[in-house]
Order: structure tokens, then C-alpha cells, then sequence
């Protein structure tokens, strides 16, 4: 090869990298469903290292946590959101959601302080732009066979509910609950900002049919979607993940998928998580 053929193909080659690199760029952000995890599965809760853990794992974003046992205020501080944002950017990965998990512990059926909590949700996620907020509705804030409770949950979703709507933020509720018990809920709030953010492993592991169930709620009930198995890497385990691509199709569902648990025992999370991350591409792009 002599010095301008040599050239011609060095050109070539990087030409090609280069529209290569912006079609990937463009593919990831034309993409029906973006793939990311919550901080709490792929460390501790609220640990702002989650954004170079998730670009070696390869994924598009992390759900982040409003706050934790340890440290109540969190991302309620400003300069709190603008590390994590030099973070999210730092690692070239996108902040992708934010989560309440502590209602677990401290329920926003019955503790007035969480009343804030909420409230303040709504501006963190317009702060660091995102559009849905997690509010986990278990253990202590789990509503099976809790009229009391859920009506309390009803009404302090009723009162911040025209906040989140200004903002162009959605409360999702994740909870134990069967599909037509989160319908009741969402007609008694009667908002487009509160909605179901539906976990396929929970939901199975209830005993609903969640094809079905998520039929029912549909694309304008839906909020997000948490993949996740107990014990199991993605695909090994309860749920039929090919089925549920073809349901969230059917739904025309497009947004994040956020990778929860789905680590075997004695298996390493990073390992676990690349693989989950590879299945989950694989049967989604």
C-alpha cells in the first residue's frame, strides 16, 4: 500500500467510525425503551458512584432515590441534584427516574412527614429532569386489606396531584396490589399525574396475570416498568420476558425499563447485571 492509498483508507475508516458513533447516538435516543436500574440494586440507595457502576454494566440510566434511612434530605438539597447530575454526565449515563423507597419503612399512608416527601418529589424530578417518581407502597406501606390506609394514600395524592401536573410529573404507585385495585385508586385520584408503575415480578409473584393486567391498565395507566426476578438473572427465572415485550407492544408502551434485584446467590452484581443488561437488550431493541 503506498502513502495515498494509505491515507484514502485511514480517511475511510474514520468517516466510518464517525457516522458509525453518531448512529449509535441516534438509535439510543430514538429508542422505544430505555434500559436502566435503580441504584439501590446495583449499590447502596442514593450512592452517586451508581452512575459509573451503570456505564460499566453498559446501561442508559439509573433510578435514582429521593432519600434514605441515613440521610432523610438527599437529593431535597440542591447541591446534592447538581452532583449527581456531574455525575450522570461525567459518566455519560442518564439520570433515569427517581424513587421514593423509604415510604417502605416510613409509610406515606400514615406518617405525616412523608406528606413532604412527596410533595418535594415533584421538585427534584422537574430539577433533574425526569418525569416519573416511584413511591413504593410495601412492608410497613403495603395497602392489601387496608381501607383506612388507601383512603389516606387517595387523599394526599389528591392534594399534590395539580403540583405534579403543573410540573409534567407522574407519581407512580408500586405496591402489592392487583390491577384493578391500582385502577380504583387511580379513578379515585382522577389525575393524569398519578399512575401504576408496574413491577412484572411483584405482580407474579402476587398471583395476577400480569399479560392481562397490563392490557388493562394500558399505555396511559402505566407510568414505568420494573424488570425483575428474585434470585434469578433476567430470563432464568418466573417471568416470560419475551411475552412481556410482546404485551408492552401491544400496549404500545415505550419508555424506561428499570432492572431491579436479578442476582442469583453467590453471583457478583456486576457480572449479574451485565448479563441482565445484554438479555434485556437483546429481547427489547
Amino acid at each position: 500500500m503506498n502513502r495515498r492509498d494509505a491515507l484514502r483508507c485511514s480517511l475511510g475508516l474514520g468517516l466510518a467510525a464517525i457516522t458509525q458513533s453518531t448512529y449509535g447516538r441516534a438509535s439510543a435516543a430514538n429508542a422505544r425503551f430505555k434500559i436502566g436500574a435503580c441504584d439501590w440494586s446495583i449499590g447502596p440507595a442514593g450512592d452517586i458512584k451508581s452512575f459509573a457502576v451503570a456505564k460499566q454494566i453498559g446501561l442508559d440510566g439509573v433510578q435514582v432515590s429521593l432519600n434514605t434511612k441515613a440521610d432523610q434530605e438527599h437529593l431535597r438539597r440542591p447541591e446534592t441534584q447538581q452532583a449527581i447530575k456531574e455525575a450522570a454526565q461525567q459518566a455519560g449515563v442518564s439520570i433515569g427516574g427517581l424513587a421514593i423507597g423509604l415510604l417502605n419503612e416510613i409509610p406515606y399512608k400514615s406518617d405525616p412527614r412523608t406528606e413532604q416527601w412527596v410533595q418535594d418529589s415533584v421538585d427534584v424530578a422537574y430539577a433533574l429532569g425526569v418525569k416519573n417518581v416511584l413511591l413504593a407502597f410495601f412492608s410497613n406501606n403495603d395497602l392489601r386489606n387496608d381501607q383506612k390506609g388507601t383512603q389516606a394514600v387517595i387523599d394526599r395524592l389528591k392534594a399534590v396531584a395539580p403540583k405534579a401536573e403543573k410540573a409534567g410529573v407522574v407519581l407512580g404507585i408500586e405496591s402489592w396490589l392487583s390491577g384493578p385495585e391500582h385502577l380504583a385508586i387511580l379513578d379515585a385520584v382522577g389525575s393524569p399525574a398519578v399512575k401504576v408503575y408496574y413491577d412484572v415480578c411483584n405482580s407474579t409473584d402476587g398471583g395476577y396475570d400480569i399479560f392481562k393486567e397490563i392490557r388493562d391498565l394500558g399505555k396511559d395507566r402505566i407510568c414505568e416498568v420494573h424488570l425483575k426476578e428474585n434470585g434469578y438473572l433476567l430470563g432464568k427465572g418466573k417471568v416470560d420476558l419475551v411475552k412481556v415485550r410482546r404485551v408492552l407492544y401491544d400496549i404500545d408502551y415505550s419508555g424506561w425499563l428499570q432492572i431491579e434485584g436479578a442476582v442469583p446467590k453467590d453471583k457478583p452484581m456486576l457480572e449479574s447485571y451485565v448479563e441482565n443488561a445484554k438479555t434485556v437488550r437483546s429481547l427489547f431493541s
